[in-house]
């Protein structure tokens, strides 16, 4: 769980970089695109084109695109009319997805592991649940779609390589991730962009430098390679963490007022959410395990 650990603490940061550095300032789709295409370059010299199965390549391909591409993009629009606790607080209910679509496509239903990732959204609710006012239904439509689609793709790579082992290690391959999330990327940056809004500043360039190098390239495969070690349950709940984490990191980093009893009850609840999938699994593993 160690690596889930590390990508939560960094993305923890991107949604604050994201919203002081980058957002109404450099233009969504070129952020995304930047960020793609520099995670792309850290696993090119890396990535094979031949002798794995070719599931498994175009399985990579289309998580990238809705993991990455779609979700990001859908992310960065947020930003546009959503303040950062709005953007943490509409994104609480991603472990629902992917514990709903990971037993779908293992065709299967387990409870404890819905009942432990609605436990786990209970928490991040009452972090982050205030009063909302103004326009923000376009806003919360797009985080749904993000949250679907984020879901879907780490759920798919997870489901790939149990379905097609391979003797090659995961970075010789994982660029075909990036290259699908290029695919959408590049278009809605050339169809939607706007050219005049590009980074302008140092720091601009700094995060997106950062963001694609860490958040995206190490943090991606870092997920994808710890989804592979834990049960899917655990992986929801995971997908929760960044709640507490990143607005820990708004009222740390950048003095941002926050209800610290609220945060310290939600957090609790969330890691009690781990406890309880936990008991669940091993109350379910006798009925697996009889003839």
């Amino acid at each position: 769980m160690r690596y889930l650990g590390i990508v939560t603490v960094l993305w923890a940061f991107s949604f604050s970089l994201i919203g002081v550095y980058l957002a109404g300032q450099v233009d969504s789709d070129f952020a995304v695109l930047a960020r793609v295409c520099i995670a792309a370059l850290v696993f090119a010299p890396f990535t094979l084109w031949r002798g794995l199965p070719p599931r498994l390549l175009a399985g990579f391909w289309l998580a990238g695109a809705l993991q990455f591409g779609v979700t990001y993009l859908c992310l960065y629009r947020s930003f546009a009319v959503l303040t950062v606790p709005e953007v943490l607080l509409f994104t609480v209910l991603t472990p629902i997805y992917v514990t709903l679509l990971d037993d779908a496509l293992a065709r299967r239903f387990s409870p404890w592991s819905l009942l432990a990732a609605l436990v786990a959204v209970g928490g991040g609710v009452i972090i982050r649940f205030e009063h909302l006012e103004g326009d923000y239904l376009i806003g919360f439509l797009l985080l749904q779609l993000a949250n679907a689609t984020f879901a879907a793709g780490q759920v798919l790579c997870r489901q790939l390589l149990a379905r097609y082992p391979t003797e090659q290690p995961l970075h010789r391959f994982f660029g075909h991730f990036f290259l699908g999330a290029l695919l959408l990327a590049l278009p809605s940056f050339l169809l939607f962009g706007n050219p005049e809004r590009l980074p302008h500043t140092a720091m601009q360039w700094g995060v997106l430098l950062w963001m694609g190098l860490f958040a995206t390239a190490l943090g991606m495969f870092w997920w994808v390679k710890g989804s592979t070690l834990v049960d899917a349950g655990t992986l929801a709940i995971m997908n929760e963490l960044h709640v507490p984490a990143g607005l820990l990191v708004n009222v740390l980093i950048w003095n941002r007022e926050a209800n610290l009893p609220r945060l310290a009850l939600g957090g609790v609840i969330i890691v009690a959410s781990l406890w309880l999938n936990r008991q669940g699994r091993q109350a379910a593993l006798p009925a697996s395990q009889a003839p």
